[in-house]
């Protein structure tokens, strides 16, 4: 055990990917870590060269393949894997869970119980699609359900760099048990209790990065993104309210901290996806070369099909889709956006 450790058992985190790595390494300033990963090349490298995902593993950081070693042995449980990947892991993990478990999750997606050969979602109202604490409750025992969100790319944190994040929940000990695990001299954590609008801040940015990515595509600059940014602040305070969030997260860390962060640096996957589309590769092509999921792109095809639904504006969205799931050229795409029309600025304060 750590001389430092707040923890009298170890943490978990699932999946050793580039941000549950980073998280994996801020958790283990203040306990012992259980750093869980499916695959056994990613095993193996862990355990004979103490690396994941390009970072080195802080000494209290311990591989595992198990899940059952994580919820023997992990009270509390940082799962960080793609949304599409959740539920399963969460059907594998769920009967080995109890009550007393506590779940922060670090994943910026939905869950969409659609099955269709085809890229086209219908009309989708807030039952058809779910959060991950939500798929985290349905699918286990566990009540006591929180999300870790906020400008947290897994590069600089990698590195060391100062960064902040919110922990979201309803129950005040997952928010305390959040702070207290992850909390450093160089990482900062904040709480909010409306743990449905702090999750849909980290969803729904993705999309506005995409976004950002064509524009510095196609060369344009500062002024061009700070209109996408501040009208894509916008578009998803309307998105969430539509489905049951209140405006708070959406001007906090979890909203415009982490639109800024994702819109403005090419460290984002998705700013990466809208850049290389903006370049004229084909969105196959980009998903071919791209290790790590970009979230933004399936949460486009989800949130298109809330939107029009609730017959929400939201011509970025709308735009996005079209530009990576109907060839829409992305310069086309931009000049629609320039043309729609809009009067005042702000109306929903």
């Amino acid at each position: 055990m750590t001389s430092k450790s707040i923890s009298p058992n170890p943490v978990g985190v699932i999946g050793a990917g580039s941000f549950g790595t980073a998280i994996a390494n801020l958790l283990a300033h203040n306990a012992d870590v259980l750093l869980y990963a499916r695959r056994q090349e990613t095993i193996q490298t862990m355990r004979t060269t103490r690396t994941a995902a390009g970072q080195s593993l802080a000494p209290s950081v311990a591989p595992t393949d198990t899940l059952a070693e994580i919820a023997a042995r992990c009270n509390v449980i940082f799962p960080i894997v793609p949304s599409e990947s959740l539920r399963a892991l969460m059907q594998d993990l769920g009967p080995l869970l109890t009550a007393q478990h506590m779940l922060i999750h670090g994943i910026k997606g939905l869950d969409v119980q659609w099955q269709s050969h085809t890229t086209t979602l219908p009309q989708l109202s807030r039952e058809h699609v779910k959060t991950m604490s939500e798929v985290i409750q349905e699918e286990s025992a566990v009540q006591q359900v929180g999300c870790l969100a906020g400008p947290n790319l897994a590069r600089e944190l990698a590195q060391g760099q100062p960064a902040a994040a919110v922990v979201a929940s309803h129950s005040d000990a997952v928010i305390a048990t959040g702070q207290q695990l992850l909390r450093s001299d160089r990482f900062q954590v904040y709480s909010s209790t409306d743990l449905l609008g702090v999750e849909l801040c980290g969803v729904l940015k993705n999309i506005m990065a995409i976004g950002a990515g064509c524009l510095s595509g196609l060369g344009y600059g500062d002024n061009a993104k700070a209109l996408l940014i501040s009208r894509g602040m916008v578009e998803m305070v309307y998105i969430g309210q539509a489905l049951g969030a209140s405006v708070r997260p959406f001007i906090g860390l979890a909203g415009v901290g982490d639109l800024v962060a994702t819109c403005m640096s090419r460290l984002s996957r998705n700013y990466s996806v809208g850049y290389r589309l903006a370049q004229g590769e084909s969105l196959a092509t980009i998903l071919q070369h791209t290790e790590e999921t970009a979230e933004g792109i399936h949460t486009v095809r989800t949130v298109r099909g809330l939107i029009h639904h609730y017959a929400i504006r939201a011509p970025i969205t709308e735009a996005m889709y079209r530009v990576l799931f109907e060839d829409l050229p992305v310069q086309e795409a931009i000049h629609h956006l320039m043309k729609y029309p809009t009067n005042v600025d702000v109306d929903f304060l």
